[in-house]
């Protein structure tokens, strides 16, 4: 049996499981509440409002361990993408585990700095653009790595390390021109990309580095997309990496780090995968041709350790059927959750109340095709089209699974939308990590300026 040809799993342990709620006097009936942890999630909904992110504190260590426990045979530091969720309680919770941070702008920097300055030196600073602030913010903060992506960064590099007395360590990301199958918009290993410079140009590169006594050479980076689910192409990229550092070192440059990126996707269907099976082929893939080179490996998950640790909750306000056509129109919408739009990408959306039990949720209703849209005044707002589900009513809960990466961090205010709650679950405690946001401060800054 193809295992991709199985229904999807609705539940995401540890994070979210269905369990069973008896109800009537007798309690001979039941129900089943989706939670997250120990906390249902409907109490949650009552509570905060709709819409509203909730995450597993526990998915997310687990998954990260996952990373630790898969490359522990080689000397690494697992650098969290911070863009996936930049949450300063999630930053903070991955800090007291000892991560790492990558991040691709000032913000991202200062967002670390506040969760744990002494995490800025396990700090690797990626980005294409990066301003002559943003890289003097960096020296200022003692980062350990700067990724960098052209030649005249290279220079404004040196020239801020100068000013500021600072020495900037630099590796140079490398483009292998790998092809990755997934969404053009989160492939970046090509020529055809923005970023990067060309593997065959860097030794020319390498050697101007070495001669700018503000920049130390010591590492070589690479990155070729997001939400890859074959290794094989991470495999060829750090195979190309290796074959460069031997040249680099033959060169007498002291290659000490390989950043290898991130990019390891999740199956948003969540089938028959298994995800510490998946970290293992891929730790597997990278470090085999590594090996003998005794270098410090980064690498920079994000997606693969919060993606499944959160849900958007959100309400069915209204059923609408138009010649046929089936809506389920809810309170979220694409300024909360634009990946659908965005990418096309799929979301599993359940019920969060079911009579059915957690691994039958759904056979018990009637089954329906329908869309699932929001109030934005754009056609293009919506979770899921022509989605056969469970017939739910106006009034009930949906939950929007896998909504930990790039939900909140690409949310906006488009059509003068709040953004939502954010809430962070350990066991039995619910914890408000982002209060809801108010119309008025989404047009106070307006408010403030100057005539």
């Amino acid at each position: 049996m193809n295992p991709l040809s199985e229904e999807p799993r609705i539940e995401r342990p540890p994070g979210f499981a269905f369990r069973e709620r008896r109800k009537g006097i007798l309690r001979r009936e039941s129900e089943w509440d989706l939670h997250c942890e120990e906390v249902a999630l409907p109490s949650l909904a009552k509570k905060y409002g709709t819409p509203l992110y909730v995450y597993s504190a526990a998915t997310i260590t687990e998954r990260f361990a996952a990373f630790e426990s898969a490359f522990r045979r080689i000397p690494h530091t697992v650098c969290y993408s911070v863009k996936a969720n930049s949450n300063l309680h999630i930053l903070r919770l991955l800090a007291r585990q000892g991560s790492g941070f990558d991040v691709v702008s000032g913000g991202e920097l200062e967002r670390v700095l506040v969760a744990d300055r002494r995490a800025a030196k396990r700090v690797v600073f990626s980005g294409v653009g990066k301003s002559k602030e943003e890289l003097a913010a960096a020296l200022k903060a003692g980062i350990l790595l700067f990724n960098i992506e052209s030649e005249s960064e290279l220079w404004m590099l040196a020239e801020c390390a100068a000013r500021y007395r600072k020495s900037a360590a630099i590796a140079l990301r490398v483009n292998p021109d790998v092809p990755a199958e997934t969404h053009p918009y989160i492939s970046t290993g090509l020529r055809k990309h923005k970023f990067g410079v060309p593997v065959h140009a860097a030794r020319e590169l390498y050697a101007k580095a070495s001669g700018a006594r503000q920049l130390r050479v010591t590492g070589v980076s690479v990155h070729i997309g997001s939400q890859i689910t074959d290794v094989a192409p991470f495999a060829q990229a750090v195979e190309r990496v290796a074959d460069l550092i031997g040249e680099l070192r033959a060169d007498g440059h002291e290659i000490d780090f390989v950043d290898i990126g991130g990019g390891l996707g999740i199956d948003y269907q969540q089938r028959a995968l298994n995800f510490q099976d998946c970290v293992r082929a891929y730790a597997s893939a990278v470090t085999n041709p590594l090996r003998a080179l005794k270098v410090h490996l980064l690498l920079e998950p994000g997606r693969a350790i919060v993606g499944p640790s959160g849900v958007l909750l959100t309400r069915v306000v209204y059923r609408k059927e138009n010649d046929g056509k089936r809506f389920l129109v809810v309170d979220s919408a694409m300024n909360d959750l634009i990946r659908p739009s965005l990418y096309g990408a799929h979301h599993e959306i359940v019920p969060v109340v079911s009579p059915a039990k957690a691994r039958t949720v759904g056979r018990e209703r009637e089954q329906e095709i329908v869309d699932v849209v929001g109030p934005v005044c754009e056609s293009g707002d919506f979770f899921a089209r022509d989605r056969q589900m469970p017939r739910v009513e106006e009034g009930e809960l949906l939950a929007i699974l896998d909504a930990g990466a790039y939900g909140m961090s690409l949310a906006s205010n488009y059509n003068s939308r709040p953004k939502p709650a954010e809430i962070l679950v350990r066991g039995k405690s619910a914890k408000v990590i982002r209060r809801r946001e108010r119309v008025d401060e989404m047009y106070a800054a307006e408010l403030s300026a100057a005539d």
